[in-house]
């Protein structure tokens, strides 16, 4: 496990702390964090550093979306399935631009739902998570075989894999490296890499700071620039062939839950917030509102890179024979 007492990219202990904050959106602790900047490369991490114990206690059981029964659920799960189309997109595309063949793999699938959306377009897919229940919720609602595991111990074949995609994974990481050295060993020749993180240079960081949603604080363990995420990916092995700024689903959504944390309607089912169900469907529909007036800004911003996520697309290096 990597020491981010000292900087992961570039390992000088030197850092200036940006802010400070507790985990505003769940609950889980209250315990303050410092939010730090690397002095010689500006990499942001967290800091004190919680043990792997204490970090599992941060997430909550139910740390993805998973549908119930009630109406408010299944518009939930619809309006998820819409934002999740330029995820399914812009995968999409990796793929049809790659000659490798062979299953794509998504690597912290949660409940499933984007690789259910592959496998209605007919993509072999597997998912991968820590979660017994997550993955179970895969394979029962999604019909997605998902497997549980820590990535870096999955007995997964080399050069098997058309794609590996890892959504919002990276930033969670002790060693997010470890991670980008698997998925290259699992890639087949021209497979494609795409990889998700909030965007610690985009104009929601910069405005909102600890405020910001794209900070999760503690859970969060690095925050990427951009250019960290490509520096840290050519490093690896790997060579960046497209970005993408925007996300429908996590950069409207993303302001929002900075703005008014109470009113996100996954914090508020995990926190077990106590509401009936017409104060439930107010909140619902007043959020979905701030997330359609947050839509332009969002747009803006990622119109000039600056989006507070970014997507990348990346493909192993060809290998120079030696002269």
């Amino acid at each position: 496990m990597s020491n981010l007492s000292t900087c992961l990219a570039c390992g000088s202990p030197q850092a200036t702390t940006l802010f400070t904050g507790t985990d505003r959106l769940y609950h889980t602790t209250t315990r303050q964090f410092a939010v730090v900047r690397c002095s010689a490369c500006g990499l942001l991490r967290l800091d004190p550093l919680p043990s792997p114990e204490e970090l599992r206690t941060f997430y909550p059981d139910n740390y993805w979306f998973a549908p119930d029964q009630t109406t408010a659920s299944r518009l939930e799960e619809t309006y998820r399935r819409i934002v999740l189309r330029d995820h399914v997109q812009f995968v999409s595309q990796a793929l049809r631009d790659s000659t490798a063949r062979g299953p794509l793999l998504d690597v912290g699938c949660g409940g499933g739902l984007f690789l259910g959306l592959m496998r209605e377009r007919g993509q072999r897919v597997i998912g991968l998570d820590f979660s017994a229940q997550a993955a179970g919720i895969a394979w029962r609602r999604q019909l997605v075989p998902a497997a549980v595991g820590d990535f870096e111990r999955t007995p997964l074949r080399p050069g098997s894999f058309a794609g590996v995609t890892m959504f919002h994974v990276m930033e969670h990481l002790y060693d997010p490296r470890a991670y980008l050295r698997i998925a290259r060993e699992l890639l087949a020749p021209d497979g494609r890499l795409v990889v998700q993180v909030p965007n610690a240079s985009s104009w929601q960081a910069r405005l909102l700071g600890s405020a910001w949603n794209g900070a999760d604080v503690p859970r969060h363990l690095i925050n990427f620039r951009d250019t960290d995420l490509v520096q840290m990916l050519e490093a690896a092995g790997f060579e960046v062939l497209r970005r993408k700024y925007f996300s429908l689903r996590d950069n409207p959504a993303g302001l929002a839950s900075s703005l008014a944390p109470s009113l996100d309607p996954m914090a508020r089912r995990i926190r077990h917030t106590p509401e009936s169900g017409g104060a439930r469907l107010c909140k619902d529909l007043a959020y979905f509102a701030l997330v359609v007036a947050s839509l332009p800004f969002a747009i803006a911003e990622a119109a000039f890179q600056a989006g507070s996520s970014v997507m990348i697309e990346a493909r192993p290096k060809t290998e120079v024979p030696p002269k």
